[in-house]
């Protein structure tokens, strides 16, 4: 082909590599805004189903968000009020131990009590060599330097910790706003396609935002009925902080495919380590029991409204999706690849088959 005019063609090339770097810059300064956006609006389709039942019951859309969202609240209230006061409890219990060492004397001579303790312990050892090797080895540390790392490291932990309560803050007032407004939003997203084919769009949009509404209801009950299961089975066998293990259940259960077992695998370890190993082995006989009860008999009842995903595509969508956003984009890639899915399955296959 004669380009009659290279000037232009490589002015508009270069214009065209302009605008996509300039995108690709602004994607990545506005991830955050847009991961806050992303979030929101994954909630809010897995709160619909249950406004959509509430105005099933005659209240207005407006009651119906607002007892969804204050049952949401309160369901997470619930968690923090039962796992603070065991942590407060625990911190009581390490600074009681502190203060009992420091009355026993501990603190008085540190070196001499660790020096004494050595020899109790490890009768064999040449303890003055040991703590030769250990005074020269501190010796050489640029502690002014560790000092800086470890004051640095606090304060990004600090203002980590006030950005995630920032940013839970705005995905929590996002959320809002678009579980209120889903129907106008839906509405204006349908209005941009082509009246001919706008019926085929809505249904298919309603499918898939159905399909990621149940995908999250089912996953927040199947997280549900674990914690509640751990809670009940872990106070019987007197397990270590039964409250925070149930805890740990419920929101690993909300990680598809391989929460349950990780968060398994963690509650009967802290069995073992703080508990008894006769607490660990039932804990596990009873994960491993309940892992096969909920993945034959409570999952497909729970799950069945939901679009069904091979299990092959749920690890690539898993692994595709926490490596661009984390453990967030873990759980949203499996709706997202659900509604690819209805797509493929409703819109391509159709198509092919009409050639």
């Amino acid at each position: 082909m004669k380009l009659h005019s290279p000037f232009r063609t490589a002015l508009l090339a270069t214009l065209g590599v302009g605008l996509g770097l300039l995108l690709i810059g602004s994607i990545q300064n506005l991830q955050t805004i847009l991961l806050y956006v992303g979030t929101a609006l994954f909630l809010s389709l897995g709160l619909d189903p249950i406004v959509a039942w509430l105005e099933r019951r005659k209240l207005p859309r407006w009651a119906a968000v607002l007892i969804t969202i204050l049952g949401v609240l309160a369901v997470f209230a619930g968690i923090v009020l039962m796992v603070v006061p065991i942590i407060v409890q625990q911190i009581g219990q390490l600074v009681a131990a502190i203060q009992k060492l420091a009355e026993d004397g501990m603190f008085d001579d540190p070196v001499g009590a660790i020096q004494d303790w050595l020899h109790t312990v490890f009768p064999a050892l040449n303890v003055d060599e040991v703590w030769s090797y250990i005074e020269d080895w501190y010796a050489s540390l640029d502690v002014g330097a560790i000092g800086s790392e470890v004051g640095g490291s606090i304060i990004t932990i600090i203002g980590a910790l006030v950005a995630g309560f920032a940013g839970a803050f705005i995905v929590l007032i996002l959320t809002i706003y678009f579980t209120a407004s889903t129907p106008s939003l839906k509405r204006s997203v349908y209005q941009l396609v082509p009246a001919s084919k706008r019926a085929r769009f809505m249904d298919l949009g309603e499918q898939i935002t159905d399909s990621v509404g149940y995908y999250v209801i089912g996953q927040v009950t199947l997280g549900l009925i674990n914690g509640v299961l751990s809670a009940i089975f872990l106070s019987i066998i007197k397990a270590p902080f039964p409250a925070v293990l149930a805890v740990i259940a419920f929101f690993f259960s909300l990680i598809p495919l391989v929460g349950t077992l990780t968060g398994s695998i963690i509650i009967v370890l802290t069995c073992l380590v703080v508990g008894s190993p006769t607490t660990a082995l039932i804990a596990a006989i009873y994960y491993l029991i309940y892992m096969q009860i909920e993945a034959y008999v409570i999952s497909p009842r729970i799950m069945g409204r939901a679009v069904s995903v091979p299990g092959a595509v749920v690890v690539i969508a898993a692994l595709a999706g926490g490596s661009l956003l984390g453990l967030l984009g873990a759980l949203v890639a499996i709706p997202v690849a659900a509604s690819i899915l209805i797509i493929y399955r409703q819109v391509v296959i159709p198509r092919q088959n009409e050639r």
